[in-house]
């Protein structure tokens, strides 16, 4: 795709990761970012499991909108052709859901979907009608994020210092998180308040979500950032050059315990042994009330190739044994605050985050 055609994708909101054009579901292959921009047709039902298990669309809440749509599209096929009912729906629901099993915000969006097509279904809603009002369903989710992002970014803006140097592990921008950003949202908001951030930039092995998006999406707000190997962390921390750390997370349990990008755990021991304050940026939809703990979430390990590979070429041994956990688990004890839409959180964990998502239900009611 042509520079000019990359520019006219960047709204002030930041890169939407997905967009819906002519009845399709197109979703831009961060696999290709930064060197090629383009986008993946994942309108289809397999299609979209693909995307989501291959990391065509990552980032927590990116993946939960990608999910709704792909749901909600699937079924409006289903319905049009008179083959609907509530079995069809919880089917769809549990084929999209095992593509990723670490990530909540995936099934609290297929959940929402769910609950929605049961509705309809409750009001004889059928055929064509079923459909179109599902997908509109589906896609308010990805302004209602957006929204989030945003209102949670201007609360995180609070925290940081005037020239703050900031470290973040992963990608948590607009690209992960349906527009404007978790993480990187947070940095982005305290630009337009008039702050002056800068960024070091962990490159995010074995996947390298920081160097090739980070960085990338960093570059597109001329915010200074800095790329640093995953192992240069302690170093900087060490030289008093980094003032806070600003992470996202993929599954936050009831007790504060936040599941993220491996190597975010690790970030969070050095940090608190430096004494560097340590946030977590994420919507409340990332929240899993329903588990006590980190030992309760599920960790997804991933093809081994992702670690002995690079563009395809082995960069280790013929037959090497490898591990590949994509995430890890930090405990509440060492996160300074989780940074919600509905406020900054602060321990005990269990009592803000309790409040947090009763005041958001309350609001949604309204």
């Amino acid at each position: 795709m042509l520079e000019t055609e990359q520019k006219s994708q960047l709204m002030d909101d930041g890169t939407m990761p997905m967009k819906v054009e002519g009845g399709r579901i197109l979703l831009i292959d961060q696999r290709k970012l930064p060197g090629i921009f383009e986008y993946f047709d994942a309108t289809d039902l397999d299609a979209m499991c693909f995307a989501i298990t291959d990391m065509v669309v990552r980032g927590a809440p990116s993946i939960g909108v990608a999910a709704a749509l792909g749901m909600a599209y699937h079924l409006s096929k289903l319905a049009s052709a008179g083959n609907i009912n509530i079995d069809v729906v919880k089917n769809t629901k549990d084929k999209l859901d095992a593509t990723r099993p670490t990530a909540v915000n995936l099934k609290w969006a297929t959940e929402k979907v769910l609950d929605y097509a049961e509705v309809l279904l409750k009001r004889s809603e059928t055929g064509k009608k079923f459909g179109e009002q599902l997908f509109s369903y589906a896609e308010s989710m990805l302004q209602d994020h957006l929204d989030r992002n945003r209102k949670l970014s201007e609360f995180g803006s609070a925290i940081f210092p005037q020239d703050g140097k900031v470290l973040t592990h992963c990608n948590a921008g607009s690209l992960a998180a349906c527009g404007w950003g978790t993480a990187l949202g947070v940095i982005r908001s305290a630009k337009l308040n008039g702050l002056c951030p800068s960024v070091f930039v962990d490159e995010t092995r074995p996947r390298n979500q920081g160097s090739k998006l980070t960085m990338w999406e960093l570059n597109q707000d001329k915010i200074p950032c800095t790329l640093i190997s995953d192992s240069m962390s302690a170093f900087f921390m060490g030289r008093k050059e980094i003032d806070l750390v600003i992470t996202g997370a993929d599954r936050i349990s009831a007790n504060g315990d936040s599941a993220n990008k491996i190597g975010t755990y690790g970030v969070a021991v050095l940090a608190n042994y430096h004494k560097i304050p340590f946030y977590i940026a994420a919507p409340l939809s990332t929240i899993d009330p329903n588990i006590e703990s980190g030992a309760q979430i599920p960790i997804e390990f991933r093809d081994t190739d992702e670690l002995k590979t690079i563009d395809g070429k082995s960069i280790t041994i013929e037959g090497a044994v490898a591990l590949n956990p994509a995430f890890d688990v930090t405990p509440a004890a060492l996160i300074k605050g989780i940074i919600t839409e509905e406020g900054v959180l602060y321990p005990p964990f269990s009592t803000s985050i309790k409040e947090a998502l009763e005041r958001d239900k309350s609001t949604s009611r309204r």
